[in-house]
């Protein structure tokens, strides 16, 4: 499945729906763009999440609803309401396992 870069308008329509992946991010985060590559093949090996990236510097006031204080910040979704939360660098293991123990 695809990532889909959200914004403040479409952000509530994405994860309104089934199991959602949220990354929190920025342009300009070293480990943010590390993670990149890794959400990446999740999203080709996990076809019933979908991953979602929010740029926190693009929709600060979504940063702040879910108390998005340090990035890369994962938040997991099941039909809008917020289940898990996970900051920093994963490996793909870890996030797969991250994402299979909490959906």
């Amino acid at each position: 499945m695809a990532i889909i870069h959200a914004d403040a308008n479409n952000f509530n329509e994405n994860i309104a729906k089934g199991v959602v992946l949220v990354d929190f991010y920025a342009d300009w985060c070293g480990p943010c763009k590390m993670i990149a590559p890794v959400l990446e093949q999740v999203s080709t090996e996990l076809t019933d999440v979908k991953i979602v990236k929010l740029n926190v510097d693009e929709a600060r006031d979504i940063a702040l609803q879910y108390g998005v204080m340090s990035i890369p910040n994962l938040i997991l979704f099941k039909n809008g309401v917020q289940t898990a939360q996970t900051l920093g660098y994963k490996t793909k293991d870890q996030l797969l396992s991250w994402i299979n123990g909490n959906k």
